[in-house]
C-alpha cells in the first residue's frame, strides 16, 4: 500500500511569514513615503511664509522711508524696532510730544501695510508688541532682581502705551476688531540687550519691537 506524501508544514509556516514580511515592508514604505511628503509640504510651505514675509517686509520699509518715518526693520523675519527716543522720554512710559507724532504717522503707514497685504492679511495671527530696555536702567537703585523687575514693568508698560496709542490713530478701521483680537503686549525687561562687538548697546537695547506671528507657526 502506498503512502500519500506529507504536505511540509515547515513549508506552510515559511510561506505565512514570507507574506507578512512583504506586508510589513510595504507598510513600512508607505509610512516613508507619507513622511516625507508631509515633510515635504512644510518645508514648502514655510519657505513660502518666508518668501512673502520678505516681500511685505520690503514694502513696509519702502513706505516707511516715503514718508520719512525711522525705523529698523528686519526683512528676514520682518520685526521692526523703534527705538525708546523716538517715543519716550528717559525711564517714563508716557509718550513725548515727539513720541505720538511718530506714532501718528508709524500706525497708519504700518497697519495698513499689513492689511493691504494679501497673504498676510489670509494668514496673519497675531501682533506682538514688545518692550526692552537696557540693563543699566534703575541700576544702583534696586538689588538685582528688583532692578530686573522695575525694567520688566517699564518694558510692559511701554508695549501697553504703543499698542494703546496704535489702535486709536487713524487707519482702516474695517480691520479694527481684528486687530483688538490680535494685539499682544509684552516686556521683555533687558533680557534680550542688543549686543555689539561683544558689548551691550544700551540705546538700541531700549526698543519698542513689533513682530507678526504666522498661522501655524512659532513666534518670528
Amino acid at each position: 500500500m502506498r503512502l500519500k506524501p506529507r504536505k511540509d508544514e515547515s513549508s506552510q509556516d515559511n510561506i505565512f511569514w514570507v507574506t507578512m514580511t512583504d506586508l510589513m515592508t510595504a507598510l513600512v514604505l508607505v509610512f516613508i513615503v507619507l513622511f516625507f511628503y508631509t515633510y515635504m509640504t512644510s518645508y514648502y510651505e514655510k519657505i513660502q511664509s518666508k518668501l512673502e514675509q520678505k516681500k511685505a517686509s520690503q514694502a513696509l520699509e519702502e513706505t516707511l522711508k516715503q514718508q520719512n518715518i525711522s525705523a529698523n526693520i528686519d526683512e528676514t523675519t520682518g520685526v521692526v524696532k523703534i527705538s525708546d527716543l523716538e517715543l519716550f522720554e528717559i525711564n517714563s512710559y508716557e509718550l513725548s510730544e515727539k513720541g505720538k507724532k511718530y506714532l501718528d504717522k508709524f500706525a497708519p503707514a504700518y497697519l495698513n501695510s499689513i492689511f493691504s497685504n494679501n497673504y498676510l492679511n489670509k494668514n496673519l495671527e497675531k501682533i506682538i508688541i514688545q518692550g526692552h530696555t537696557d540693563s543699566q536702567t534703575f541700576k544702583g537703585r534696586y538689588s538685582e532682581d528688583e532692578q530686573y523687575m522695575k525694567n520688566m514693568e517699564l518694558s510692559l508698560k511701554r508695549a501697553y502705551t504703543v499698542a494703546n496709542y496704535m489702535t486709536n490713530t487713524p487707519y482702516n478701521k474695517a480691520n479694527g476688531n481684528r486687530l483688538r483680537k490680535m494685539i499682544i503686549v509684552e516686556g521683555a525687561s533687558f533680557s534680550t540687550p542688543v549686543i555689539i562687538n561683544g558689548k551691550e548697546d544700551y540705546a538700541k537695547s531700549r526698543r519698542v519691537e513689533l513682530k507678526v506671528v504666522m498661522k501655524n507657526s512659532s513666534v518670528q
